[in-house]
C-alpha cells in the first residue's frame, strides 16, 4: 500500500473542533495526506469564543516534534497558534533543522477576536519564524499587527506583501477576506504576482478558515506541488468549505472540511 504524503501541524488545540489542530488534521485527511500534530497550547473554545488558553511547556513541544520527525519524517510543516516568545523560538529552532517546506500562519487573534499570541512574541515571529517560511499567510489584522500596514483596499495588498516579505519568507499570501467585495488574496514572492479571487458566500459560519487554508497549502506542498499551484488549490478547497459551513452551537460555526465527500 502506498503511503500518503506526510504533513505536520504545529499549533493549538480547539476543543470545539472548528480551528487549530483539529481543523488542520481534517483538512490534511480530506486532501489525501497523513496529518500529524505537535500541540503547542490547549484552548477551551466553542462557537462563542475562547474561554481559556494554556500553553504547553517548551519541553513538551520539543519532545512531540522530535518524536514525529525523527521517526516518521515529514514532507511539509504548517505552524499556527504559538502563543508566546519561548514557544515561537523553540519551534523556529526545530524548523531550522528540518528539510521540508514550511507554511507559517502567524495566528494573532481568533475568529471571535480573542488574542492567541502574546504581544511580547511579535519580534520573535518577525525575526525567527518568518525567515523560515516557504509561505506566510497573514490576514489583514495580522499584517497590521506584524508590520503596521493598514490594508483598506486591494491597492494596499501589494504594500502589505512587501512589508511581510521584508521579514524573509520566500512567498507572502496576503488574505484579503476582510475587504468588501469578492474574496481576493495576493500571493507574491516580490517578483511574480498571483491574484486569487473567489465569490464571497453569504455564510457567517467561517470558523477555521485561516487554519484550513494554511493546512491545505501544506498538503499541496507535501504532494510536490509548487507554491502557486498549492495556494490556488487550497483557495478552491477553502472556498468550498466556506460555502458549506454549518451552524454549531449558538455562535459562529465552522467551515465544512468534508464538503467534497458529501
Amino acid at each position: 500500500m502506498t503511503r500518503p504524503p506526510l504533513v505536520l501541524t504545529v499549533a493549538g488545540s480547539d476543543s470545539g473542533g472548528g480551528a487549530g489542530v483539529q481543523a488542520d488534521l481534517k483538512t490534511m485527511l480530506a486532501l489525501g495526506t497523513h496529518g500529524m500534530s505537535v500541540i503547542t497550547a490547549v484552548t477551551a473554545q466553542n462557537s462563542l469564543g475562547v474561554q481559556g488558553a494554556w500553553e504547553l511547556p517548551v519541553e513538551a513541544v520539543r519532545a512531540q516534534y522530535r518524536a514525529v520527525v525523527d521517526d516518521i519524517g515529514v514532507q511539509a510543516v504548517k505552524t499556527g497558534m504559538l502563543a508566546s516568545a519561548p514557544l515561537v523560538e523553540t519551534v523556529a529552532e526545530l524548523l531550522a533543522d528540518t528539510d521540508a517546506p514550511v507554511v507559517v500562519d502567524p495566528v494573532g487573534v481568533s475568529k471571535h477576536g480573542d488574542s492567541l499570541l502574546a504581544a511580547s512574541a511579535l519580534d520573535s515571529v518577525r525575526e525567527r519564524l518568518l525567515p523560515l517560511a516557504t509561505v506566510a499567510t497573514p490576514n489583514l489584522d495580522e499584517v497590521a499587527q506584524l508590520t503596521g500596514v493598514e490594508v483598506r483596499d486591494e491597492d494596499d495588498l501589494r504594500r502589505a506583501a512587501d512589508a511581510v516579505l521584508g521579514f524573509g519568507p520566500r512567498w507572502a499570501l496576503i488574505k484579503g477576506g476582510h475587504l468588501a467585495g469578492d474574496a481576493v488574496d495576493l500571493l507574491t514572492d516580490g517578483t511574480e504576482e498571483h491574484w486569487l479571487r473567489a465569490p464571497r458566500h453569504d455564510n457567517r459560519h467561517t470558523h477555521g478558515t485561516g487554519c484550513t487554508l494554511a493546512s491545505a497549502i501544506a498538503a499541496g506542498l507535501a504532494k510536490g506541488e509548487d507554491v502557486p499551484a498549492a495556494v490556488a488549490a487550497a483557495k478552491e478547497y477553502v472556498t468550498g468549505a466556506i460555502a458549506a459551513g454549518f451552524a454549531l452551537g449558538a455562535g459562529i460555526g465552522p467551515v465544512d472540511h468534508g464538503w467534497r465527500s458529501r
